[in-house]
């Protein structure tokens, strides 16, 4: 589940990560409000103004500025809410900004030099283990430093059986050229944040930049937090802050029927069992000239209210000019598949898209002479080959 960064800044102030003070606002005069409780707690006469949406970039699409008074500040917020923010993240279509992060200026000064770096922390899925991936160079043009000097990205893997070692922190704050107080406050910085990622359940953190103030002061002035969503379970008050504006629509309904849904760009909707059934279904109907229109997976329990809500999402998708239904009976039983299928197709009225369905396991005879009897425009296959073939036949 993706954070808005606020939320993610929440998060890490929680395990004592120095964040800036921030207020949320979603109209321009909670943006001056916010500011003017940020001065009156803080001091700052500048404040930053940032779109809060699920994608990156928004500084190079214009969605994070800076405000030198609070006319500013107003006007600023009055700009960015309600625009459609463009990134290199969101697409062409841009994503609709509803709120602001209105947060207190770091950039102040001071008797050192301000610095950004980056640092980010994930699994490193090869090797099994969590990686802390940083660069002396942060800040928007991090993708160029990655591709033009790669030997400035460095890494840290972490034996899970240990944890985050001491010597791993210090080795951070040393490849991060920082010396003194700001090597002391780097390695604080690295063993919260690493607390934080592992005490919630983290698939991501992503801290671009990490800021080193004029006075050699450690914050996280930026947040992209990614939480697993097999571990929501364990955090109510995480998954409390789903925001579902931010995300498909189509997607959202699905989750409510415990669908596994992902829309494509092609034209051939999949209802498969099995995660990893469903990856060999969108490769067999790539090698057959198609496109897939989506993954779904309506998992073990194939039931016919499932099936039939299946359908209804996937014929949401206006480019979907097919459908094929591929199902391993395994823990389910064909014949049922079938015959939800059947049912599905009745309660919804008249499918005008072919639907191929193919069933192999347990019943699998049975499924496909249900399928067959029906009387209803469904082509039934016992080959993958001979779906995907069945599939492309209709297409044409």
């Amino acid at each position: 589940m993706n954070l808005h960064e606020y939320q993610g800044k929440s998060i890490l102030k929680k395990y004592k990560v120095a964040v800036p003070m921030g207020i949320v606002a979603y109209t321009p005069l909670e943006a001056v409000r916010a500011a003017e409780q940020i001065h009156d707690e803080t001091g700052s006469d500048r404040w930053a103004v940032k779109a809060q949406i699920h994608a990156g970039g928004r500084g190079k699409g214009g969605g994070v500025k800076v405000a030198k008074s609070l006319e500013e500040v107003e006007q600023l917020a009055g700009q960015i809410i309600g625009m459609q923010l463009v990134t290199p993240q969101t697409g062409p279509e841009g994503k609709a900004v509803r709120k602001v992060l209105i947060e207190q200026n770091i950039f102040y000064p001071g008797p050192s030099e301000t610095k950004e770096f980056y640092m980010s922390m994930l699994l490193n899925r090869a090797i099994g283990r969590n990686m802390i991936m940083y660069s002396p160079r942060g800040g928007m043009a991090i993708e160029a430093v990655a591709e033009e000097t790669p030997e400035l990205i460095f890494t840290e893997e972490i034996d899970p059986r240990i944890g985050l070692m001491p010597f791993q922190a210090r080795r951070i704050a040393y490849n991060l050229e920082l010396h003194d107080e700001a090597f002391k406050n780097m390695v604080k910085f690295v063993h919260a944040l690493y607390e934080a990622y592992i005490n919630s359940d983290a698939k991501l953190f992503e801290i671009n930049p990490v800021m080193k103030t004029s006075d050699d002061k450690i914050f996280a002035a930026d947040a992209k937090v990614v939480i697993d969503d097999n571990a929501l379970y364990r955090h109510p008050e995480i998954q409390e802050m789903r925001d579902y504006n931010e995300e498909d629509p189509i997607e959202v309904e699905a989750s409510k029927f415990r669908l596994s849904y992902v829309k494509l760009d092609g034209n051939v909707g999949c209802m498969v069992n099995g995660a990893g059934l469903a990856m060999a279904t969108m490769d067999i109907i790539k090698l057959s000239g198609a496109s897939p229109a989506n993954f779904l997976d309506v998992g073990g329990t194939a039931d016919s209210k499932r099936v039939e809500e299946a359908f209804r999402i996937i014929l949401k998708d206006p480019n979907v000019r097919a459908i094929l239904v591929n199902i391993f009976g395994g823990i389910v039983r064909c014949d049922l598949v079938a015959q939800g299928i059947v049912d599905a197709y009745k309660n919804i009225g008249e499918i005008r898209v072919p639907i191929v369905v193919r069933l192999q396991g347990t019943n699998a005879e049975e499924g496909a002479r249900i399928i067959d009897e029906s009387g209803l425009k469904v082509q039934s296959a016992m080959q993958l080959e001979d779906a995907a073939a069945m599939v492309a036949n209709v297409l044409k």
